[in-house]
């Protein structure tokens, strides 16, 4: 893959974060109300102390919204949207496929054959029943190969997953590995580019977006937190 094809993989990434991943991240966020959040109020009252060194209603919202915010949102936000991003990046790297069940289709960087890939976006994101999905797109992908004569092997099936490392991956893509390839995340980017630091180009990539952007979201959270402490006050604590 050439560097201008590299590259417009990351201008797409960061189109899919500019577009799609922030806006829903910052909508999320502004929708959060006190009623939002399972509170254990054993729990929220010494994460406050431990994280502000107060029980203050300020230092409880941010116990309550930090990790809502930085870590369930955000990955759910990823998760559910992730097939925009790779159909971005397909479109990009000209690599859509037009099979069912199949999302891209490319020259593999280090053995040189044409792979048919399912993409997927982290080491835990399919439970059992995905498993037999995929492995019935990649069996009809067989038939037809049979029935058209296409050199298919069946190594050039594969499941990308998207980040991650290996030794993350959950008992259901390990399952799917026993038959078809599961590449994840440095690995999988380097079969797609042939460049083995092409994976924390495109991480790195995703964080530039709220600088370039001129994003600020102190002061969307700075809001929020005050919103929910006042929430605090108006309830006489948690």
């Amino acid at each position: 893959m050439t560097e201008e094809q590299k590259q417009q993989i990351i201008e797409s990434g960061k189109d899919y974060f500019r577009t799609i991943i922030i806006p829903n991240h910052l909508k999320n966020m502004e929708k959060l109300k006190l009623s939002s959040f399972t509170i254990n109020p054993f729990l929220v009252n010494y994460l406050a102390s431990f994280l502000c060194g107060d029980t203050e209603p300020e230092s409880l919202a941010k116990a309550l919204l930090y990790p809502r915010i930085l870590g369930t949102s955000i990955n759910t936000s990823f998760g559910q949207n992730v097939q925009v991003f790779v159909s971005k990046m397909a479109a990009s790297a000209g690599a859509a496929s037009g099979i069912d069940g199949i999302d891209i289709e490319f020259i593999d960087a280090i053995d040189g054959r044409k792979k048919y890939c399912q993409c997927k976006a982290g080491p835990n994101t399919i439970n059992s029943p995905d498993v037999a999905t995929i492995m019935g797109h990649f069996g009809h992908l067989q038939n037809k190969a049979r029935l058209d004569r296409l050199p298919l092997q069946i190594d050039d099936m594969i499941v990308g997953v998207l980040y991650g490392e290996p030794e993350e991956l959950s008992a259901n893509y390990k399952n799917i590995d026993k038959t078809y390839p599961v590449y994840c995340g440095a690995e999988f980017w380097e079969h797609v580019t042939g460049d083995n630091q092409f994976y924390h180009r495109l991480t790195k990539a995703f964080g530039e977006v709220v600088e370039e952007d001129g994003i600020d979201a102190r002061i969307h959270l700075s809001e929020k937190i005050q919103e929910l402490a006042n929430e605090i006050r108006e309830k006489g604590g948690l």
